[in-house]
């Protein structure tokens, strides 16, 4: 991962990124707001499986330094190699969370991120489009 400058682009809704967000909204209207990140995961998982979407969970990114390895960051989840969804259940997304999607997204040499947070009452309002 460089730690260089990103600029953010007009996210473009796709095919890939209306399908996991269609089933985000599926376990939130089943489960509701109020529980841990764990649980919307796991449910996210099964939603994801019904739906045939391939993933990855705990996706593990190595982090460089002037040509040093100096950690590694963990996705979420990884859907079908082009997006990073990275699941919060906190009171609002902070700007910080978006930047930790677009280290991830960096570091992955990916390019579309979607931070999700399952801890609001409307949904619509916890979903956040990323790309670099």
């Amino acid at each position: 991962m460089d730690l260089g400058r990103t600029e953010l682009r007009d996210f473009k809704p796709d095919g890939l990124t209306f399908r996991i967000i269609g089933a985000a909204m599926a376990v939130h209207s089943k489960v509701g707001p109020g529980l841990f990140e764990s649980i919307y995961e796991n449910s996210l998982c099964i939603e994801l499986d019904r739906r045939e979407i391939s993933y990855e969970r705990q996706k593990r990114f190595p982090v460089h330094y002037d040509g040093e390895h100096v950690g590694e960051l963990i996705a979420d989840l990884v859907v079908e190699e082009k997006v990073i969804v990275e699941l919060k259940s906190v009171k609002d997304l902070l700007p910080s969370h978006g930047a930790q999607v677009i280290a991830y997204l960096r570091a992955a040499r990916l390019k579309r991120g979607l931070p999700i947070n399952f801890n609001v009452v409307s949904h619509k309002t916890g979903i956040r489009r990323i790309s670099v």
